[in-house]
């Protein structure tokens, strides 16, 4: 954001130089020649990340422009105004007692130059177009700076929000929703079903050795597989279908508007394709297989508790052997 600050003020300078030039003021002119270098310079550090001296050429700038720019002028330039812009980065980028601080010395350093500037009156005075003309400018500059901040600042926060709001509902492995996401949107989605009479069910999928992967080709190796798998279940689920990382090598299916059968259907399917799936771990092929257990929601009953009967039909599918789905009856 300094970068384009700065690039942006620079702009506003080079516009100020024209003007003071039309209205025959070459003095004010070479202040904004000044400025623009030191702008320049400010951008420059900028791009080498030696970010405070940068800073500091700012602020130099703003406060000696708002200074001079008033003093010749007069209070009504509005040159002033530029002051007010320091007060929300100040806000957002110290301690509070030192945003404290630097507030007051602003307030101040505004006062004072609103005091001195009343006893001295300009002292290169515009013609009475010129000054309105200049006061117009300012003023549509601040005001487009005040609204580009507050607009990046807003835009900050709600990209803040999204990131946390991402880390607390998703796994960062596979990407897929994580367990209280998925119990979240299971409630609704589920009490809605129950409210219209339509089944919904629960598939538990397990990959089957999966401590035998880790053990053998490592435990990145065994993260790889993960995200594959999780990657394959979330290309044959539905719109509808919410899908999470359960915890390990686990993943649970919620289906609404499903039964039983079909959530085996759609649980064998998975099956086959987890079975039929080529993972490569650089030039090593890990081949795995998926049990599953799979469950339909009775009437009125809790979402843990038919979670707990497909966990017995994942059990049931691992006693028999792996690789197979069976319901939790």
């Amino acid at each position: 954001m300094s970068r384009r600050v700065t690039v942006v003020a620079a702009g506003v300078d080079v516009v100020l130089l024209v003007l003071f030039l039309f209205f025959g003021s070459p003095l004010l002119a070479w202040v904004n020649v000044a400025s623009i270098a030191l702008y320049g310079g400010a951008y420059w550090l900028l791009l080498k990340r030696i970010n405070t001296p940068a800073l500091l050429l700012i602020w130099l700038e703003v406060l000696g422009h708002a200074a001079i720019g008033t003093l010749l002028v007069g209070w009504d330039s509005g040159f002033h105004y530029y002051l007010l812009m320091f007060i929300p980065a100040i806000v957002v980028s110290g301690s509070r007692r030192g945003s404290l601080l630097l507030l007051l010395l602003l307030y101040l350093y505004y006062l004072g130059l609103h005091a001195v500037s009343q006893m001295t009156g300009a002292l290169a005075p515009l013609s009475s177009a010129g000054l309105l003309t200049v006061h117009s400018f300012n003023v549509a500059i601040v005001f487009a700076m005040a609204a580009y901040t507050a607009r990046f600042y807003y835009l900050t926060v709600r990209r803040a929000e999204r990131k946390l709001m991402e880390m607390a509902t998703t796994d960062p492995l596979t990407g897929l929703s994580n367990r209280r996401n998925l119990l979240a949107q299971a409630g609704p989605a589920i009490a809605q079903a129950h409210r219209m009479g339509i089944p919904s069910s629960l598939v538990i999928a397990d990959i089957d050795h999966f401590k035998q992967v880790n053990d053998h080709y490592g435990h990145e190796a065994g993260d790889h597989v993960l995200a594959q798998v999780g990657a394959l279940f979330a290309a044959l689920c539905r719109e509808q279908d919410i899908l999470a990382r359960w915890g390990g090598e686990e993943f649970l299916f919620v289906l609404p508007a499903t039964d039983e059968a079909a959530a085996v259907l759609l649980a064998e399917r998975m099956r086959k394709a987890v079975l039929a799936n080529t993972i490569r771990y650089g030039d090593t092929v890990v081949a795995c297989t998926a049990s599953f257990g799979v469950a339909q929601l009775a009437a009125e009953e809790a979402l843990r508790e038919a979670i707990a009967r497909a966990d017995r039909g994942l059990y049931r599918s691992k006693e028999l052997g792996r690789n197979r789905v069976s319901t939790g009856h």
